[in-house]
């Protein structure tokens, strides 16, 4: 076969390889070869509550530290990976404070945590340096991650974005410590913005600019393995010119590519690594990381400092990519034409963004698979061979982006077998394919890669725990698992299938050293409590990934994809003699083939609409086309690119740079993180004050202080002095409020300030953290002096001195699909008990409501009811034996929800307050139409997204406090304008009207317009 993939073999990983393992140290080799025992055929049921995260006195952490890092994970089972991560870690940071002639303001606390079964990582640079790794293995389906070691790849990209957002210069550092820190922007104070961007001013750059620096970074780090490489953004880029995709501008890409097209914020990576490599290209890598740097006289916007490195506008230089781009692009289409392309029939009149594996139902005809595509809700379903039609079957919640789900059919029983809460601890579901009954088989399990035994009709799959994979077996009735054989760390079976006869199980197989092969084992050697599987046969594509192998029909060889000659084709693999053929010649690439009982294949062609399914006759291709990789281009133009390879971990002395080991506690570690000035407003006049605030590294434990003076108004001086200390950890927000000022009462009708004294306890346990249900339950105590009116009703006068208790529950499971900006569909509940004690009387109230919403036919559309209903007791002459309704309740400028007029107290086109009711119900009624997205309105600091209309009606029936009953109705609509400040800060404008009626008689219109911050 004349094509290989054009990436550097020689050096491809010759900096990592080597030594990636950091199985330097011998203690940390013999830990990384002897994972937890899996107890073969242990059998462990999993059909209790769903997982409910920690509360403030149950999380374990422990902790090591050196100079640079703060370690924190769960001992004992993550405390096998802390050397080499630990060395992994300090191997990035030495490589970025050269690279960007840089000194970390401060340490990196780094957080290790199994919160899903699928690996990912976050970095923030503001308040502190900070980086969240998952140690599950990593989704590497189509071939869009690295296939290198996981935490090395994860620790060279997340420090870049450490880096990339911490550098400063000697400008940032005096704000810095004028500052004592570097301030996150809050809704509370949103002069936290202008802070923010003095002190870390390079936190203020669009998505595509921190992600595609840090591919770049992650791939050049690892001496060229990594998705600046990658045969998945070739294909992308390739397939947007042979289908004439739109190419985004940087503004359209922000405001409406991260949300139209099925990859959403993955384009963020795919333009960003394109638009580095190109600049790498065109400039040289050091112009590149020039324009990441913060030297003295640098410009702090990212597009300003743009001009100053390269001379040219960013968007200009961008214009340039494209054009260079599509002629790259073209030249690759060219070479692959050069040879006959497989033709294919098309089975769906377009790409349906992700599907998962799929299966052919004969009896129906059908593919059953699992879609998500914009605009829908993403689900198991059929679809039809024939016509292309799809037909739900049910929603899938917790879906992931490219596999969707994983996803086995039995076709004796009609049933197919899916997993739910792919980002987090996965569920086992069945779903009927005739019926679409369904039925939840095994909460919690972490199980995937589902596959059924023809013979038993047990069921297969991989586990992911602690960092390791088990390859379990669920037996019929598929209530309990068996552990089966747990894998070395580092080895990643993934994407199992079994033979018909159930003699044989295949898988692609990752190693820890990057090496991907596919993997048939016979089935029985499994169960062996020693040594590992007995392997019948192997398929190496190196350096590519052999992926969704599966068996033929008559079990003797299987089909699956490989990028091996750049693009993904479909390969026939014969187990008996271990050779493997070419039988496609695909312009983008081929995905899960099905070998059908004729001798053809059903696959996923990728397109600009994403996967595409489509028949087609395998052959056997002697000769193909190579595709040219952009990397490649770039490192044999500049091969200086060659020496950033950072070398194996194994180098870092890690052990010997500990300076403390223990258990972490957030009370301990609060410290005093910053302090700036801030503007308040106390009865609609400015009250200047200042700000402080202590936590931890991690968040869990703050303290914060405000204290601001009204010296511009006649108010008496016992009010002029406003204050608030309150400390907050991840259950108790505990308050002290002095004559309670709030920036928000600055601009609007909504007065949230009151003069007097207040002690604030507020307790919040979650009993259900299953995204997206969740239910909480929560207390408030709290005790009110000096009061001249009531505290949550503005406009009414009550007692002075009062007592209150709240206790109640709330919960929600909400659900939307790939380009909404608001739940969809779902429910909601939640019921409230109140007891207020003034002036010797006690007076209680029980309140609570329901939400209900499904989607239209439209895309992205729903309706939605919002009852509500309450009584109160205690004196009817007394203020507190009421509830008060009435308005928008939206300020001109606020921090709540947009949409206020779904709340209980809201009742547009009566004023605040106007309504009292000692009983009451509510019916609200709204329509949420399709959002118009914008691409190019405004400028990359602030840009338009997208406009969300909605209209809506409500209905209320009453008994004042002197027994008269009244209706209330309203109508209105409201316009939401989203858009984004400083490339990261969302923000919303929102207008609207609503009439209101009283017992059949018009009052009002009322007029609302409204700016959300954050």
């Amino acid at each position: 076969m004349r094509g290989v993939s054009a990436r550097p073999r020689a050096w491809l990983a010759a900096a990592i390889v080597t030594g990636m393992c950091g199985a330097s140290s011998p203690a940390l080799a013999q830990a990384l070869q002897k994972p937890p025992p899996p107890q073969p055929n242990r059998t462990i049921v999993r059909d209790g509550p769903a997982h409910v995260p920690p509360d403030a006195g149950g999380i374990d952490l422990s902790e090591i530290d050196t100079p640079d890092l703060e370690l924190l994970y769960f001992d004992p089972a993550q405390t096998y990976l802390t050397p080499y991560i630990g060395r992994a870690l300090t191997n990035a940071l030495r490589f970025h404070e050269k690279k960007f002639n840089w000194k970390p303001w401060d340490r990196t606390t780094v957080l290790l945590k199994d919160f899903g079964d699928y690996g990912n990582a976050a970095a923030r640079s503001s308040p502190n340096n900070a980086v969240l790794l998952d140690v599950a293995p990593l989704s590497q389906t189509m071939e869009t991650f690295s296939p290198g070691e996981r935490f090395f790849t994860l620790n060279n990209h997340e420090i870049t974005h450490v880096a990339t957002m911490d550098v400063w210069n000697s400008r940032d550092a005096r704000w810095r410590r004028f500052l004592h820190g570097k301030p996150m922007p809050l809704q509370e104070h949103p002069e936290s913005i202008l802070w923010n961007y003095l002190s870390v001013p390079r936190t203020n750059v669009p998505r595509w600019y921190l992600e595609g620096s840090a591919v770049f970074f992650e791939t050049w780090m690892a001496g060229g393995l990594g998705r600046a490489q990658g045969g998945f953004d070739e294909m992308v880029w390739r397939a947007k010119v042979r289908d004439h995709d739109r190419f985004f501008s940087p503004l359209g890409l922000e405001s409406e590519g991260v949300a139209v097209d099925f990859q959403v914020g993955v384009n963020d990576y795919l333009y960003g690594t394109r638009f580095f490599s190109y600049l790498a290209l065109a400039y040289g890598p050091e112009k590149a990381v020039d324009w990441l740097r913060r030297p003295e006289g640098s410009k702090a916007f990212y597009a300003d400092r743009f001009k100053q490195v390269f001379g040219k506008k960013l968007d200009v230089v961008w214009n340039d990519w494209i054009a260079f781009e599509q002629q790259f692009q073209q030249a690759n289409l060219a070479k692959l034409g050069q040879y006959p392309l497989t033709e294919a029939q098309k089975l769906s009149p377009r790409g349906l963004g992700s599907i998962s594996r799929g299966f052919v139902d004969p009896k129906t005809n059908s593919l059953i698979a699992a879609f998500r595509y914009p605009g829908t809700i993403g689900f198991v379903g059929r679809m039809g061979l024939g016509t292309g039609k799809l037909t739900k079957l049910q929603e899938i919640k917790g879906m992931m982006l490219y596999r969707v789900t994983s996803l086995a059919f039995d076709p004796d029983s009609r049933t197919a077998f899916y997993t739910e809460d792919n980002g987090a601890f996965r569920d086992i579901v069945a779903v009927d394919v005739d019926t679409g009954k369904k039925r939840k088989l095994l909460k919690d399990a972490r199980i995937g890669d589902l596959v059924v035994d023809p013979r038993d009709k047990s069921l297969w799959g991989i586990r992911h725990q602690n960092g390791f994979a088990t390859i379990v077996r669920i037996p019929a009735p598929y209530r309990s698992f068996n552990q089966i054989h747990t894998f070395k760390y580092g080895q990643i079976p993934f994407d199992l299938d079994v033979s018909p006869d159930g003699t044989l199980m295949s898988a692609s197989f990752g190693e820890i050293n990057g090496d991907q092969t596919m993997r048939v084992w016979r089935m029985d050697s499994l169960f062996s409590s020693t040594g590992d599987p007995v392997e019948v046969a192997r398929l190496s594509l190196p350096p590519s990934v052999p992926e969704g192998f599966t068996f033929t029909p008559d079990g003797k060889s299987l089909y699956g994809t490989s990028y091996y000659t750049g693009a993904s084709n479909v390969f026939r693999f014969d187990i008996a003699t271990q050779k493997y053929d070419a039988v496609s010649n695909a312009s983008t690439g081929f995905f899960r083939p099905i070998a059908q009982p004729d001798g053809s294949l059903i696959a996923y062609e990728y397109s600009g609409d994403g996967l595409q399914p489509v028949r087609f006759m395998p052959s056997i291709k002697q000769d193909l086309g190579n595709v040219e990789f952009l990397g490649t281009r770039v490192v044999e133009t500049h091969p200086e690119l060659k020496a950033w390879g950072v070398g194996s971990p194994a180098k870092i002395a890690f052990e010997e740079g500990i300076t403390d080991r223990g258990k972490y506690s957030a009370a301990q570690q609060r410290k005093f993180a910053g302090t700036y000035p801030i503007i308040e407003g106390y009865k609609g006049k400015i009250s200047p004050g200042w700000y402080l605030h202590w936590e931890d590294p991690l968040q869990f434990n703050q303290v914060n202080a405000t204290i601001s003076v009204s010296p511009f108004n006649h108010m008496k001086f016992k009010e002029r002095v406003h204050a608030s200390l309150q400390l907050k950890t991840l259950n108790w927000d505990l308050k002290y409020l002095h004559n309670w000022a709030d920036f928000y009462d600055l601009a609007g009708p909504v007065e949230r300030s009151f003069r007097g004294d207040s002690v604030v306890a507020t307790y919040n346990k979650t009993i259900i953290y299953d995204p997206p249900r969740q239910l909480d339950l929560f207390a408030t105590g709290a005790v009110y002096t000096g009061l001249e009116r009531l505290p949550n009703a503005q406009n009414v006068a009550g007692p002075s001195n009062i007592e209150a208790i709240e206790i109640g529950a709330k919960y929600h499971d909400f659900r939307q699909a790939l380009g909404g900006v608001d739940h969809e569909k779902g429910f909601a509940w939640r019921v409230l008990a109140d007891l207020d004690y003034a002036q010797g009387q006690a007076f209680p109230k029980l309140y609570g409501g329901i939400d209900y919403g499904l989607p239209l036919p439209l895309d992205n559309s729903s309706v939605w009811v919002y009852a509500h209903a309450g009584t109160a007791a205690g004196d009817r002459n007394s203020p507190l034996s009421a509830f008060y309704f009435g308005s928008f309740r939206n300020n001109y400028v606020d921090n709540r929800p947009v949409k206020r007029y779904r709340e209980m107290e809201s009742f547009p086109g009566f004023s605040i307050d106007e309504i009292e009711a000692r009983r009451f119900a509510k019916l609200t009624g709204e329509i949420n139409l399709p959002p118009i997205r914008f691409a190019e309105v405004g400028t990359p600091a602030v840009f338009l997204s997208y406009v969300r209309p909605a209209v809506f009606g409500g209905f209320m029936a009453t008994e004042a406090p002197d027994k008269s009953g009244h209706h209330y109705a309203d109508v209105g609509a409201q316009l939401d304008l989203a858009f984004t400040v400083a490339l990261r800060l969302p923000m919303v404008l929102s207008v609207g009207a609503a009439g209101g009626w009283r017992d059949g008689h018009y009052r009002k219109t009322e007029w609302m317009a409204s700016l959300k911050i954050l």
